[in-house]
């Protein structure tokens, strides 16, 4: 594995030394009409939507799908197969999250190390078998060991395909590009209802119908590995679907990322960096905050819908406009963050309909007789909380430059995630069924705290913001500096007034004068 990391990180190396980045823009990439024809603006992120991002999105879904059939198991005798008692189905739920804590540190370093093309099937694999050696527990102890292990192999699939993003896209598209990947968790929803609502008709002595959600779940996905090795690459120097031109205008297109094009190199000096920027715990606060009420519908939506007194085959089927609303809300979240070019504002907007929702839902449920009504609306609302993760990841990957940086804070970020989905389970504990007014309530105050947290974010931002400029001016600079990566079309960047010398170094963004963070 070294010997091919080490070449892999030669690869780039050489391919850099071979490009003059300084010249690059000879080429017009402006013109429609050049080069043979073709749009080079969009040639490189073309491709790259057809092979990368089509590939994220089969990847992503098959995860938030081994997620999700663990609610649907619970409404269809899970619990009861394996004498699960008080909080035990609660606590086998965090087992994901509590591996994917654990396991951090470990991910940092091989998101940074190993390529992409290796890592990402691996991974894959991983968490296929565990999904499928699910249907083999017996009791909690098995069901835990299982989904320990789930959680282990799926801990390094967010940070890698953010990371993945910011290498290949420039970051006025980014935002709609982990949509495009992100927004699979309504499609899991609406593939997982459909699933357990088949095959939980199946009648067999032999196999209950969790069981079978959990084979054939974990069998799909371990044979999407291979096909997965066979069609991704790590990157933009290695894409073999790129011509040696294509992959100079593709690295020429994300110059005024200003965040480099990736390197093997892990650099401990980025760590300590992550442990002192403020940015590392505020946007973690976000995911932790968002997180925790997304274990509501999650693992709890489906039991909380069986206690409105529908059966379990309506259950399953009355998460699937949910599932829908997750896709709209995230796309539409992640489109008005690339419209409007701001992210901390649009969060804002998103997470008003989640409070409303939690605030139904609680009023519902606080009713002699529950209101079924406003509770199922007040539980749809929730679907637009799912607009808000794609949102604070490209804003994350947006305001982090240095690739072990980047790595580093988005695995602090899936700590802080996987911390959220911790703590959201046990708040639903079984001895406050069938209303759960205890954990709503503590939800609902969760929610509230995020809005504080979105606008303490976007003070750093402008804090920052200055920073840079009186940096800029102190060694020449202009104060004030365009930034083309995120204007619609592509513009060439730097190459005037000392602009874009460290565009496609692996500095920080503190360490980077001419980076300029987004709001």
């Amino acid at each position: 594995m070294a010997k091919a990391n080490e070449k892999a990180q030669d690869t780039v190396e050489d391919f850099d030394n071979k490009i003059d980045v300084d010249h690059i823009e000879e080429v017009d990439l402006k013109d429609p009409e050049g080069q043979q024809k073709k749009d080079a603006t969009g040639a490189a992120d073309l491709v790259g939507d057809e092979v990368i991002v089509l590939t994220q999105e089969d990847v992503y879904l098959l995860q938030i799908l081994d997620k999700l059939v663990m609610g649907y198991g619970n409404v269809f005798g899970l619990s009861e197969d394996n004498n699960l008692v008080d909080n035990q189905y609660s606590v086998a739920v965090t087992m994901n999250n509590i591996a994917q804590l654990a396991w951090m540190p470990f991910s940092t370093y091989l998101i940074v190390k190993v390529p992409a093309r290796i890592l990402m099937p691996c991974l894959i694999f991983g968490w296929g078998t565990a999904q499928a050696s699910m249907a083999a527990s017996s009791s909690f102890a098995g069901l835990a060991a299982t989904r320990f292990l789930l959680g282990l192999f799926e801990a390094g699939c967010l940070p890698l395909f953010s990371i993945m993003t910011a290498h290949w896209y420039r970051r006025s598209e980014q935002p709609i590009r982990v949509a495009a990947w992100y927004s699979t968790n309504g499609i899991a929803q609406i593939v997982a209802a459909l699933l357990s609502f088949g095959l939980g008709h199946i009648k067999s002595d032999k196999i209950a119908s969790w069981q079978l959600i959990f084979i054939v779940v974990g069998v799909i996905t371990v044979m999407t590995a291979p096909l997965v090795y066979w069609r991704i690459d790590s990157d933009i120097t290695q894409a073999r679907f790129f011509t040696p031109e294509e992959k100079k205008m593709a690295i020429e297109r994300v110059k005024a990322n200003q965040t480099g094009i990736g390197t093997r190199e892990f650099k401990w000096a980025h760590i300590w960096e992550v442990a002192y920027d403020p940015k590392t715990y505020l946007f973690g606060g976000l995911a932790l905050c968002l997180n925790f009420g997304a274990t509501v519908s999650t693992s709890f939506g489906p039991t909380l819908i069986k206690s409105f007194g529908f059966d379990k085959y309506i259950t399953a089927l009355l998460n699937m406009p949910f599932g829908a609303l997750q896709f709209i809300a995230i796309i539409a979240a992640s489109y008005a963050t690339q419209k409007f070019k701001l992210k901390g504002p649009v969060l804002a907007a998103f997470i008003a309909p989640v409070l409303l929702g939690l605030a139904l839902l609680y009023h519902a449920n606080r009713q002699p007789v529950v209101n079924t009504k406003m509770a199922l609306g007040g539980y749809y609302l929730l679907a637009f909380l799912f607009g808000g993760n794609p949102i604070i990841v490209s804003w994350m990957i947006s305001n982090t430059a240095g690739s072990t940086k980047k790595s580093a804070i988005l695995s602090v970020y899936n700590a802080f995630n996987a911390t959220g989905s911790i703590i959201g389970p046990l708040l639903f504990n079984s001895r406050d069924k069938p209303r759960y007014l205890p954990g709503l309530r503590a939800t609902l105050g969760v929610f509230c705290a995020m809005l504080s947290l979105i606008f303490l974010c976007i003070a750093l931002v402008f804090v920052l913001n200055k920073q840079r400029e009186r940096q800029r001016v102190a060694v020449g600079k202009p104060a004030k500096i365009r930034d083309t990566s995120m204007t619609t079309k592509y513009e060439t960047y730097g190459n005037e007034g000392g602009l874009g010398e460290n565009a496609l170094l692996d500095k920080t963004d503190f360490k980077n004068n001419e980076f300029v963070y987004l709001y």
